[in-house]
């Protein structure tokens, strides 16, 4: 057990280095999409996907009350 535990941390080490520079790409990212007028787009279907899911769980959540109910 304690052998995974090094696995672990060690796994859990290189992701955060992996994040901490993936940020300064992201900001860059962002930077050119701004100028061409593109986030609003990504955006707009992040949103779009976003009120997708919380229909759908919604949805779900309404049949599975009604099944229990049954």
């Amino acid at each position: 057990m304690n052998k995974l535990k090094k696995i672990a941390a060690t796994i859990a080490m290189a992701m955060i280095t992996v994040f901490a520079n993936a940020q300064d790409a992201a900001a860059e990212a962002t930077d050119v999409m701004k100028t061409h007028g593109k986030i609003y787009v990504v955006m707009a279907v992040v949103i779009v996907i976003v009120l997708g899911l919380f229909i759908y769980l919604i949805n779900l959540d309404r049949k599975i009350a009604k099944l229990e109910k049954e």
